[in-house]
């Protein structure tokens, strides 16, 4: 059967297939994804075209050298507004885009694509619309203090598989998507390449 890379470091990434029943490796790919991301705002990219560029680059990274197994890459962004919010660097920045987001409504965009030999061979984009509750400061000084810095390895600054499900009062879309792998389409696309029994 074909090896099947997954190229990101996110654990919540790697649970999602493990949970599935999923055998793979994990090759993250480090890319700059700062770069990336200002370059495709220069050029007025949409959220979308963001995440999935991102998801296709770190895909054909690992794939190219790694070109007789079946890569997946992925990438998620927030969209706030007009704004594309990047991962926090600090508790600090954390606490500050959660006050922000409070009692507001925000996007998640997640991508995936399959790469072999050094291609793309499958992609998919998926959004997510989330709602935050107008929680109070001491619940959320004690979330972040429940969670700690694992929040920062996530753009939204929250867990939505744990404690973090309640700071919203409304949710709409997928919940692997919310975690940054849209696993159903991905589920369908590994059985179409005969990485998965049909």
């Amino acid at each position: 059967m074909t090896t099947l890379i997954l190229a990101s470091a996110s654990a919540t990434r790697a649970r999602l297939l493990t949970c599935a029943g999923i055998a793979f490796q994990v090759v993250p790919a480090h890319v700059d994804e700062a770069a990336v991301k200002q370059a495709l705002l220069a050029e007025k990219a949409d959220a979308r075209r963001i995440a999935d560029v991102l998801a296709e680059w770190k895909a054909l990274k690992i794939s190219r050298a790694h070109p007789s197994a079946l890569v997946i890459g992925c990438d998620q962004v927030l969209a706030f507004g007009n704004e594309l919010v990047s991962k926090c660097a600090s508790m600090a920045e954390a606490r500050a885009l959660l006050m922000r987001l409070r009692g507001k409504k925000h996007e998640l965009i997640s991508a995936a694509v399959l790469a072999k030999a050094g291609a793309p061979i499958w992609r998919h984009v998926e959004k997510a619309s989330l709602w935050m509750r107008d929680f109070s400061d001491d619940f959320l000084d004690d979330y972040l203090a429940a969670e700690g810095e694992n929040l920062l390895a996530g753009v939204g600054c929250y867990r939505i598989e744990g404690k973090g499900l309640q700071l919203f009062s409304r949710v709409e879309g997928d919940n692997s998507c919310i975690q940054g792998l849209p696993m159903l389409p991905l589920l369908t696309a590994l059985r179409d390449q005969g990485a998965l029994a049909p």
